[in-house]
C-alpha cells in the first residue's frame, strides 16, 4: 500500500495511491485524517483503508491533489551519519563503532515537488539521497530479530545539508535543519511491500547528471540494527522517521564541489519506493 498525506480543496488528509489516483478517506470515520494518528491506529486503520481501496470508489486524480510529505511533522526526525562504506571511503574517515545519530528538526520537512531553498547565509548547499523508515508501533528495547515488526513502511528522504553550518558544531543539528531541507516522499510504502529493504538500488540526479548510484546493501548498520540500538535509549513512537544515511557521490566530495545552485532539480529514486524530486530556489527575502 502506498500511503500519502495529500491536500485537496484546501483539506489535508490521509489516502492511498492506486495507479494515477488517490483513494480518498474523506468521511470515513474509521480512517484518521493525519498520518501519525493513522499509524497509531494500527491494523484497524490499514484494514479500513484496504476496504476503501477495494470499493473502487472515492478516487481523485493524482494530478488534482497536492502530495505533502507522508509524515509532515514527525515527532522524531533522525538521520545517521557515515552509514555507507563507499561514503566513508570518499570522506577518508574511519568506520564508526556505533551508529552516529543526529536530529533534523521537523520544521524542515517538505514534500515531493516543493522547493528546496538555497539559504541567503551560505552557498554550500548539498544533497544526500537516503532510504528512510517510519515507525509504526510504540516500542523500546527492540531486539534486532524483532525490529522489522515495528516498521510501518519506507520512504525517500533528501537529507539536505548546509555544509559550512553543519561543521560549525559537532552535533550537526543546525546545518541539517534549515527550513525546506527535509524533503520526504512521495509516499510511504508499507513494509509488507518491501521484501528486503537492504537490497534496494538508490540513485540521485542533479538535473540530468547522476551523482549517486548505490544499493542499500552497503549500509554498515541496517534498519533493524538501527532500531535495536536507538530503542535502548529512547521510546520510538508511530510516525517517527529515521533516515538511514547516504552513499558516496555527495557534492562536497566532488572536484570541483558539486553544491546545489538555484534552478537545479534534485531527483532521488529508490527501487520500489518511487521518485522524490525537488527544485532549488533562492530563499525568499521575506
Amino acid at each position: 500500500m502506498k500511503l500519502v498525506t495529500f491536500t485537496h480543496n484546501n483539506e489535508t488528509r490521509v489516502g492511498a495511491v492506486i495507479g494515477n489516483h488517490v483513494v480518498d478517506s474523506k468521511n470515513n470515520g474509521l480512517i484518521p485524517t493525519n498520518m501519525i494518528a493513522f499509524l497509531s491506529a494500527g491494523t484497524a486503520a490499514l484494514v479500513a483503508m484496504q476496504q476503501q481501496i477495494d470499493s473502487g470508489e472515492h478516487r481523485i486524480a493524482l494530478q488534482d491533489v497536492k502530495l505533502q510529505a507522508p509524515v509532515p511533522r514527525p515527532g522524531k526526525f533522525l538521520g545517521v551519519g557515515l552509514n555507507y562504506a563507499d561514503h566513508i571511503d570518499e570522506t577518508g574517515l574511519e568506520k564508526p563503532e556505533y551508529p552516529t545519530f543526529f536530529t533534523k528538526q521537523s520544521s524542515c520537512v517538505i514534500g515531493d515537488g516543493e522547493a528546496i531553498q538555497l539559504p541567503n547565509v551560505s552557498d554550500k548547499l548539498d544533497y544526500e539521497g537516503e532510504l528512510a523508515f517510519v515507525i509504526g508501533k510504540r516500542c523500546k528495547h527492540v531486539p534486532v530479530e524483532q525490529a522489522h515488526a515495528v516498521i510501518a513502511g519506507f520512504t525517500i528522504v533528501n537529507d539536505v545539508t548546509v555544509r559550512d553550518w553543519q561543521f560549525r558544531t559537532p552535533t550537526w543539528t543546525i546545518g541539517k535543519s534549515f527550513d525546506t531541507h527535509g524533503p520526504m516522499g512521495p509516499w510511504l510504502v508499507t513494509a509488507d511491500e518491501i521484501s528486503d529493504p537492504h537490497n534496494l538500488d538508490l540513485k540521485t540526479w542533479v538535473d540530468e547528471e547522476k551523482r549517486q548510484d548505490s544499493n542499500t546493501q552497503h549500509m554498515i548498520f541496517n534498519c533493524y540494527e538501527l532500531i535495536a540500538y536507538l530503542s535502548q535509549a529512547m521510546t520510538l513512537e508511530p510516525g517517527d522517521v529515521i533516515s538511514t544515511g547516504t552513499p558516496s557521490g555527495v557534492g562536497v566530495k566532488m572536484k570541483p564541489r558539486g553544491y546545489l545552485k538555484t534552478g537545479q532539480t534534485v531527483r532521488i529514486e529508490i527501487a520500489g519506493l518511487g521518485t522524490l524530486s525537488n527544485p532549488v530556489i533562492d530563499e525568499p527575502s521575506n
